[in-house]
């Protein structure tokens, strides 16, 4: 491919389009604070969309692309030519996918992440033969290898992981999808509050209620089996066919439906594992396996945690994962926080809800006295903070368990955590007690996890053990 190629025409449509979804905020504003003749609103609304095509159509002709000398080599620019040569041994991952305006045409769009971008793309090929990437994926391939394109083996696959329709429905009913969904309609639903009579409507709802109090419950459970089938229908596009596989040195996870996309990670880049168990899975020995990479930005935070299994059993992890990460161990023995800090969890947990109730009983009597209940509540998510908290140091592992809403298990090795810090306030001092702070390189901020009210000498054995050098 040392001639340079330009990119389907379909790319060209994908730039205005693009151009005219940046620009609906400000026509909006335009048509609704601008001239009130229609006829000058209307000129000028058609220049700009005539403006963007005509750039659109200048942008996909002046793009080419070319593999030359070892490089991946673009040139682009409407009115001022720019190039980018863009080394093979510089380039980390190739990201495909194919979205809705591709796929009728056999195309896919191609991300490609090099070591100093940032988590952002280095380049993007927005429409693609799919025999192209290919070629380009051999040759980068064939360039890492040391070896000529033409006799490039076929990489040897291993599936990890397949989702099975039972999993989808599975991963599907435990999210939080359902409160999403009617939060997202009754958010859009009082946007037009100036236009729907409300009190007409909840004064009708409040008779309507007191003619049958089983008709209500069902119309109620109707609402959110609504929900509950949108949420699902959402899972399946955005996560069917969900597999993963292992080739050669890479991770390649493919999903969707509508939009399929594959995602290259390279296990070099895996800087910890994540276990995450939300409220509704973790009674039912269910979770979701996340990958922290050594990747992603701000703007791209799917490429710094890579969902790895969207729903497993928890106890089947280690069966899945072990052939493939062999460093890690995956099921430590946790060692749990001294019973003396339980008083502090608690503590925290009242905290925070006794504002709340003090408000409530204060101004919305007699109705706020049923705010004791978060007493009750905190309490219980006190415990369930304090049970789950832990620890565990084995070899060149550090093990961080800790609960926030999701109870998170974070499994981290010695050289990739990249700072690890203890702190104890005056209090935790006074019971022998402090909290440690792990975190890894991924996203813009890093990750990992923090564990509080340790026992103190735990802290200083974690401290000491991530401090010591062979």
């Amino acid at each position: 491919m040392s001639e340079p190629k330009r990119l389907h025409p379909i790319s060209a449509v994908i730039s205005c389009l693009k151009q005219i979804k940046d620009l609906i905020i400000p026509f909006l504003v335009f048509v609704v604070f601008g001239s009130k003749n229609g006829i000058f609103q209307l000129i000028i609304s058609a220049v700009i969309i005539v403006i963007v095509l005509v750039i659109g159509i200048l942008t996909w002709l002046r793009y080419t692309y070319r593999l030359e000398e070892g490089e991946l080599r673009i040139e682009y620019g409407v009115f001022v030519r720019k190039k980018r040569y863009i080394p093979f041994e510089r380039i980390q991952s190739l990201d495909l996918s194919e979205g809705i305006l591709q796929r009728p045409f056999g195309l896919v769009k191609v991300k490609v992440e090099t070591a100093g971008s940032s988590g952002e793309a280095e380049a993007v090929l927005t429409a693609i033969t799919k025999a192209d990437a290919n070629l380009i994926q051999q040759t980068l391939s064939a360039a890492k290898a040391s070896v000529r394109t033409e006799n490039v083996e076929e990489p040897k696959e291993n599936i990890i992981y397949k989702l099975s329709t039972k999993e989808l429905l599975q991963l599907a009913s435990t999210s939080g999808g359902v409160g999403v969904v009617l939060s997202a309609v009754i958010a859009f639903v009082f946007q037009f509050e100036e236009i729907i009579p409300y009190e007409r409507i909840f004064s009708s709802l409040g008779n309507f209620i007191s003619s049958g109090i089983m008709t209500v419950s069902i119309l109620i459970f109707v609402g959110f089996l609504a929900a509950w089938a949108i949420a699902l229908i959402g899972t399946m596009v955005k996560y069917a066919g969900f597999t993963v596989k292992k080739t050669d040195d890479d991770l390649v996870i493919t999903r969707g439906l509508l939009e399929k996309r594959q995602l290259t990670l390279p296990l070099y880049r895996i800087q910890a594992i994540r276990i995450s168990e939300n409220l509704i899975r973790q009674p039912l020995g269910l979770c979701t396996v996340y990958l922290e990479s050594a990747g992603g930005s701000a703007k791209d935070t799917e490429s710094a945690r890579v969902m790895l299994l969207p729903i497993t059993k928890r106890d089947a992890i280690s069966a899945i994962l072990s052939p493939y990460f062999e460093d890690y161990h995956l099921e430590p023995a946790i060692l749990p926080v001294p019973r003396r800090a339980i008083r502090r969890y608690m503590f925290r947990g009242l905290l925070f809800v006794l504002p709340i109730i003090a408000v409530s009983v204060l101004f919305f009597r007699p109705w706020g006295y049923l705010s004791f209940v978060l007493v009750l509540l905190s309490l219980l998510w006190s415990y369930l903070n304090y049970k789950d908290a832990g620890w565990k140091v084995e070899n060149q592992q550090l093990t961080l368990r800790y609960r926030t809403i999701i109870k998170n298990t974070v499994f981290m090795k010695r050289n990739r955590i990249q700072s690890l810090k203890t702190q104890e306030s005056y209090f935790q001092n006074k019971k022998e007690l402090a909290s440690i702070e792990a975190k890894v390189m991924s996203g813009s901020g890093g990750a990992g996890g923090t564990v509080v009210d340790l026992a103190k000498k735990d802290c200083e054995a974690i401290y000491e053990w991530y401090s010591y050098t062979n």
